[in-house]
């Protein structure tokens, strides 16, 4: 998942913006922006956790570009969903879609990567619920 497409995406349950995001791998792939207007993103830099509006400094696009998520988490701090993002690819499903084992499987891949409210309270899974 490139940090770019945090630029565009809200939750998909209560639209909060922007969300929440923790990597647990990355790559580096060959890139440059070469003749692509500058900044890419129009109202969030997810590199730098900083909306545009806000930045002193110009944007890092340059460096962005050069990596991608490989294996993360989003969050959304309003409704306390969370989302994997596994192969790169960000699993943003409705609740009532989600499998609850590859959910489950997946905290407990990476508990000690995942913050500990996401691990307890969040939606629609979580290991607290799953323990008791």
């Amino acid at each position: 998942m490139k940090y770019r497409l945090l630029d565009l995406l809200a939750c998909p349950i209560c639209k909060h913006f922007p969300l929440k995001y923790y990597v647990f791998s990355t790559r580096t792939v060959e890139r440059s922006i070469g003749d692509e207007k500058k900044p890419l993103c129009e109202l969030y830099c997810s590199y730098k956790n900083q909306f545009i509006k806000d930045m002193k400094e110009p944007t890092p696009c340059e460096e962005c570009i050069k990596y991608e998520i490989v294996d993360g988490l989003l969050y959304c701090p309003n409704c306390k969903r969370w989302y994997p993002i596994i192969d790169e690819i960000p699993r943003m499903l409705p609740d009532k879609l989600r499998r609850k084992d590859e959910d489950l499987s997946f905290m407990k891949k990476y508990k000690n990567n995942i913050p500990k409210e996401i691990l307890e309270e969040g939606v629609p899974f979580n290991l607290k619920s799953e323990q008791s």
